[in-house]
């Protein structure tokens, strides 16, 4: 398999350089600036990098024709079952066929304002994608693969433990007790692969300091870029063997 670690390494530099030439080049035409973190986000493109690893992934593995959708609104949009369509962040496609969706999520900052929104979605997603598979909206193609990549800024008040939830009559789940931001996420991932909900998912953390020279924690193993990697390359390849 190819160098999947330097790759993503490659793909966090872009991340984070991206982001700093955004916020400073915003506004400096209008003279208007976005609120806080807004301001390296508006511009986009700053998940470029993710995406050439996924579209690396796929063409590894045998599958050369296929092609990665992630620019044009129109081109990465599926129909859903419980809402009529999904805009998704990345498709692979090969002819008539969905091989591939990917959800390409990132936070910096914000963590308690945006922790359920982003769970919320996340399930959302999931639940509404396979739905509309299972009612045949993605037919002739074979059963596509779905993941979840996610990257979380690696700060102190995403790492620090979070304060006990106290709650009548229905307690929370002991699991998520104590824990910090980040391990919360690393437990949801968890549970959305273990539930079968995702294909895999891959998490990682990254902070703008070191993030610049391709810096990157891998918490999990489980939910490394190297399992998430090689989940991927072998539906790519199942798909390569039908042509």
């Amino acid at each position: 398999m190819m160098d999947i670690h330097g790759e993503l390494a490659r793909a966090v530099t872009h991340f984070w350089n991206t982001r700093t030439a955004q916020s400073e080049r915003q506004g400096m035409n209008s003279g208007v600036r976005d609120a806080g973190n807004r301001t390296a986000v508006t511009g986009g493109r700053h998940a470029d990098g993710f995406v050439r690893l996924i579209a690396a992934i796929v063409r590894d593995a045998g599958l050369t024709d296929a092609t990665i959708r992630y620019a044009a609104r129109a081109e990465r949009t599926l129909p859903g079952y419980f809402r009529p369509t999904k805009e998704w962040d990345l498709l692979v496609v090969s002819g008539s066929d969905l091989v591939a969706v990917v959800e390409v999520k990132s936070q910096v900052g914000s963590f308690g304002n945006n922790f359920n929104n982003r769970v919320e979605e996340a399930l959302g997603n999931a639940t509404d994608f396979w739905a509309a598979y299972a009612q045949g909206g993605f037919q002739p193609s074979a059963r596509p693969w779905l993941g979840y990549l996610f990257m979380l800024e690696d700060s102190v008040a995403s790492l620090r433990p979070t304060r006990r939830i106290a709650l009548a009559p229905y307690p929370v789940d002991e699991a998520f007790q104590g824990l910090s931001y980040a391990q919360r996420y690393e437990e949801v991932c968890r549970r959305l692969v273990r539930e079968r909900m995702y294909d895999a998912a891959c998490f990682f953390t990254s902070n703008a300091r070191d993030g610049a020279g391709g810096s990157y924690n891998e918490p999990s193993t489980e939910l490394g870029i190297r399992n998430f990697a090689i989940s991927l390359a072998a539906r790519a390849a199942a798909f390569a063997q039908l042509r």
